[in-house]
């Protein structure tokens, strides 16, 4: 059974949603390859889903060891190259002013985030550099 349903709108822009919950993403092709830059590139949601993933995991094991991380932030930049085409590096930046757990705790959570599943599942070639900033 499909997760997705994505439809091609015209002038390089895409819709998919995603079927369980109805919700929508839009994408456009970004300014430096012939497009509007008016929403999230295909290589912007990429890099997007690595960091969210990466959080989503940590939230798991902080849930588990009864820890909230409210307050945890996250930046993405991404890197591209030109020959071919496709995205070279993500840089995901964690800070969190105010950490809860141990240092032992902390690790657990660095470990989780490099582990999940987009990390694991982006080609080898696509560097990951990871900044915790807590």
């Amino acid at each position: 059974m499909a997760t997705i349903k994505s439809s091609y709108e015209g002038n390089l822009r895409t819709k998919m949603v995603h079927l369980q919950s109805g919700k929508e993403i839009i994408t456009d092709a970004p300014l430096d390859n012939n497009g509007k830059g008016e929403a999230f590139s295909p290589t912007d949601t990429v890099a997007a889903a690595l960091g969210s993933c990466m959080v989503t995991i940590m939230g798991i094991v902080a849930e588990r060891d009864g820890v909230a991380l409210e307050g945890l932030t996250w930046e993405i930049t991404k890197v591209m190259q030109s020959d071919p085409r496709r995205i070279a590096e993500v840089i995901v930046e964690f800070h969190w002013e105010k950490p809860v757990g141990s240092p032992a705790f902390l690790q657990k959570l660095k470990n989780a985030a490099k582990t999940c599943p987009v990390a694991l599942s982006l080609h080898p070639d696509t560097k990951q550099t990871v900044h915790f900033n807590f």
